[in-house]
């Protein structure tokens, strides 16, 4: 795997010098824009507006946009001038108990691994400590010309480094969250079922969307027939729907 950041964590007066690796790679049916007249593929040109003219990838920088309107050219030297310490510092702030992480401020995940042969001892004691603890550190790191908040947590030996989303990243519900009561049975009935469906094995499941994507593009080349989708079943009561649900998973079982 190829590094993408490489710095040191800092916990207390421990230094550990990591390199960072992207933990995921998604997988998908890529479907590119074309024009819906003739079918032909449709191509983004960059275009400056000063000139009138398409320019090559090469002329293109980034900047930053003034108030009245006018670009501050911003160079990766400039990017690399930042006079910010978590540029090559993951430095933790603190530990909390793992089960108080929301999991809707997690954004990407990111193997962290020991960055030469002197980081080996400091980097197994820090996942042998958040494992045995059940904590996760909290962290500043600044990464991808971004500053965020990271999560460290212990996986299989393995210690990842979570970026964050920050406070202000996240939304509020509003008023998503329905008033209508709910009975003990019911809930007795819904707790036996969440009991009864524990266990997924992971490894059996599969990208269904990616498959039916594929079988629609074969029948549209004229390579084959598309299913018809399962229709989804109407509400009904409640009750009778949990009780029927408890059964078949116990049938299962």
């Amino acid at each position: 795997m190829r590094a993408t950041w490489s710095g040191l964590i800092q916990f207390g007066m421990v230094a550990l010098p990591i390199r960072l690796y992207a933990a995921t790679e998604e997988h998908a049916v890529r479907l590119h824009e074309i024009h819906t007249k003739d079918g032909s593929r449709v191509e983004h040109q960059r275009f400056c507006r000063a000139e009138g003219r398409e320019i090559p990838a090469g002329e293109v920088g980034r900047g930053f946009a003034m108030p009245d309107g006018h670009m501050v050219p911003i160079t990766e030297d400039d990017l690399a001038r930042l006079p910010l310490p978590t540029k090559h510092v993951i430095e933790v702030l603190g530990f909390v108990p793992g089960q108080e992480a929301d999991p809707i401020s997690f954004s990407r995940p990111y193997y962290a691994g020991p960055d030469g042969p002197g980081a080996d001892r400091p980097y197994a004691l820090l996942v042998e400590a958040l494992a045995r603890t059940g904590y996760v550190g909290i962290a500043k790191i600044a990464i991808r010309s971004r500053e965020r908040l990271a999560l460290l947590r212990p996986r299989n030996g393995v210690l990842v480094v979570h970026t964050l989303l920050w406070q202000d990243e996240l939304r509020e519900p509003g008023e998503l969250a329905p008033a209508a009561p709910v009975t003990d049975r019911e809930l007795e009935l819904a707790e036996v079922l969440i009991r009864e469906l524990t266990g997924i094995e992971g490894r059996e499941l599969h990208d269904e969307y990616t498959h039916a994507l594929e079988q629609l593009v074969a029948a549209k080349a004229g390579q084959g027939e598309l299913m018809e989708p399962p229709e989804a079943p109407p509400p009904g009561d409640l009750m009778a729907a949990l009780e029927e649900s408890v059964r078949a998973a116990r049938a299962k079982s």
